[in-house]
């Protein structure tokens, strides 16, 4: 059995339904049952629990080999090192109480550094905390940058004209698409077979700055004229409370993000095979950028 964090997120989603379509027990963790519906149509059996509540992770977690663990965003909170803080320890507690054998975390680049990189450091102290785990054996996969963060722009292309965000224009970032990243923990989950604890880079199939990947979008939505413009922080937070995000969050992202322009927070292995994954922002672009911007339901 293996129990999957985030089961109708990003990655979780994609970590549930490879390894149900190759034949392992998966037990689906969410807040919704609705929403896990489809995955139990697959096969997967559901577990309702809040993700910062350790008794009911426990007993999500009883009986299960290995878990899929991560921090499901939550872009409202009040207060996001105390969201995270609550998140990590009810995960750990669950982990080492339930007598799971394995744990892949979905952590990130940058989760290295002790200091000022915004929601890393969250997932930094995951990772401190499953290393307290003494007889887990862990994978902390320290992933790229998303490029479902690209999805943001639609409305700033719409609203502006413009692609735009707090980024160095030319600044190389390891790009990579989520379901790649949920991929590469479904291979881990399935016959797990790393001992101890040891962190794993995946950096997406090639780095990518802004400006490269405004080209890319450009072509694919027909605005032969679309450019990159970086913007200052004190014009970014208020458009980013105005979405909905907590001042704490738009705060944590900021801080990352100075860290990304610094060089502070940087890939520590380079490009190779282990750590390339397949989709291109070419492909990521016309299956989920295009869909989004013209109204149109990807796949349609």
């Amino acid at each position: 059995m293996v129990a999957v964090m985030g089961a109708t997120g990003n990655t979780g989603r994609v970590v549930a339904e490879t390894l149900l379509a190759r034949g392992q027990k998966v037990r689906v963790i969410g807040r919704d049952p609705k929403r896990l519906a489809p995955l139990v149509q697959k096969g997967a059996e559901a577990s309702i629990a809040e993700a910062s509540d350790a008794a009911a992770l426990t007993r999500a977690f009883a009986g299960a080999r290995a878990v899929y663990a991560m921090i499901p965003p939550n872009l409202a909170a009040p207060d996001v090192r105390s969201y995270q803080e609550k998140v990590s320890d009810a995960q750990a507690q669950a982990i080492a109480q339930s007598g799971v054998e394995y744990a892949v975390l979905l952590s990130s680049f940058g989760a290295d550094k002790p200091e000022k990189t915004g929601p890393v450091l969250g997932l930094r102290h995951f990772e401190e905390k499953l290393n307290a785990c003494g007889r887990l054996n862990a994978l902390y996969i320290r992933a790229g940058y998303f490029m479902e963060n690209l999805l943001a722009q639609v409305s700033v292309i719409k609203n502006f004209g413009i692609v735009g965000g707090p980024l160095g224009a030319d600044l190389a970032l390891p790009m990579i698409a989520t379901r790649d990243i949920g991929a590469f923990a479904a291979e881990a989950l399935l016959q797990p077979a790393f001992q101890g604890k040891r962190a794993v880079e995946l950096l997406g199939q090639r780095d990518l700055d802004y400006r490269e990947a405004t080209a890319v979008i450009a072509k694919a939505i027909g605005k032969p004229g679309l450019s990159y413009s970086q913007l200052p922080a004190w014009q970014l937070k208020p458009a980013l409370t105005g979405m909905g995000m907590s001042s704490s969050m738009a705060d944590a992202l900021l801080e990352m993000s100075e860290a990304l322009n610094s060089g502070t927070m940087r890939p520590l292995e380079s490009s190779s095979a282990a750590n390339t994954t397949p989709t291109s922002i070419e492909q990521f672009v016309a299956e989920q950028f295009v869909p989004l911007f013209t109204g149109k339901a990807a796949g349609v």
